[in-house]
């Protein structure tokens, strides 16, 4: 004898949601392989900068020279400046032009965060225009 249990259709029903948690898998996963690859990526290697082997630029009639003296003392042209007075120190040499370019010229002794300290010491006073200035090389 046979018996047989009525379960309803034979059909199955479909199902209108999208079942997010497959998804949320892979993203958990990409994540993860990105935070141990992402530190792998930058490597750091000592290099030696080159030297500049550019043609040489138009010199402006009046340069605008900002120094930086092996002692970290500041100067604009042949006039020192205290770091809390750059600003005003070139707005005034530079006639309130801020387009004027600075041409930033410093020792070899200097530390390159002292650099870039001046250099975020123009920016701060809204001189974008910088310019390095250095040796050219000789053959």
């Amino acid at each position: 004898m046979g018996a047989r249990l009525n379960h309803g259709k034979d059909e199955l029903d479909e199902v209108h949601e999208i079942n997010v948690t497959p998804f949320i898998d892979v993203i958990l996963v990409l994540l993860i392989i990105f935070m141990v690859a992402a530190p792998l990526a930058t490597v750091d290697i000592a290099v030696e900068l080159p030297t500049s082997a550019a043609p040489e630029q138009p010199r402006p009639d009046k340069p605008l020279f900002l120094t930086v003296k092996s002692d970290l003392s500041l100067a604009i042209g042949d006039a020192v400046v205290s770091r809390d007075m750059i600003g005003s120190a070139l707005d005034q040499a530079a006639n309130g032009k801020k387009d004027t370019r600075i041409f930033v010229r410093a020792d070899k002794v200097v530390p390159y965060g002292e650099l870039m300290n001046v250099l975020n010491l123009l920016r701060g006073a809204g001189f974008l225009k910088v310019g390095l200035v250095g040796l050219e090389k000789t053959q």
